[in-house]
């Protein structure tokens, strides 16, 4: 990944951890804790576990 990009992802990732449900993240298929967000010029798909935030790239 490109180093801007790199860092912009990074940055993200930090605000849509202070806040897993805000920041433009939708719900997937339906399921409040499955989202999709566009983060940094990239989309991630995460769990919002109770316990452990779970990140999938």
């Amino acid at each position: 990944m490109p180093r801007t990009l790199r860092t912009g992802s990074d940055a993200g990732m930090q605000r849509l951890a202070a806040d897993l449900y805000g920041h433009g993240s939708t719900p997937v298929k339906g399921d409040h804790d499955r989202r999709e967000a566009a983060v940094g010029g990239t989309v991630v798909r995460y769990c919002v576990s109770a316990d452990v935030p779970i990140v999938y790239t």
